[in-house]
């Protein structure tokens, strides 16, 4: 319950962590353990996701990184579907922010300068796709 009292985990994070604390417990009973927590809704991997997204979204994180950090923590690609979107209109709200962040207000970027390839490779780094990128750095750039 200390685990759960933090922050949302997913089944496969407190499965993990249950087995490391406490190795000697049979799988089985560990299993059991957390199949009543889900019954008793202290755990849900929907909670867990929708936390995750928002989360990370607010740290400038993008769709590919995010859905790559949901997939290893064994979220059901259903539920990462349903809180995960790539067509999500905030990608480029967030896309932007990180650009301003980095940019002087007004700046134009000219395309192939070492500074839109910095931009862009540091883009990528945080998971957003080429293509996004490139529509909205074709705002700011010469």
């Amino acid at each position: 319950m200390d685990f759960l009292a933090r922050r949302e985990h997913s089944f496969y994070e407190l499965q993990k962590k249950l087995l490391i604390k406490f190795p000697e417990a049979p799988l089985s009973r560990v299993g059991d353990v957390l199949g009543h927590l889900r019954e008793e809704n202290l755990q849900s991997d929907n909670r867990f996701a929708e936390a995750y997204v928002r989360y990370r979204k607010s740290r400038g994180f993008g769709y590919q990184h995010i859905h790559s950090d949901l997939q290893s923590r064994h979220v059901d690609e259903t539920v990462i579907d349903k809180y995960l979107r790539r067509d999500d209109e905030t990608w480029e709200a967030i896309l932007n922010s990180l650009i301003g962040k980095r940019l002087e207000e007004g700046s134009v970027i000219e395309f192939g300068s070492s500074q839109h390839r910095k931009i862009v490779r540091f883009l990528e780094s945080r998971g957003f796709e080429i293509a996004r990128i490139r529509d909205v750095l074709k705002v700011r750039k010469r």
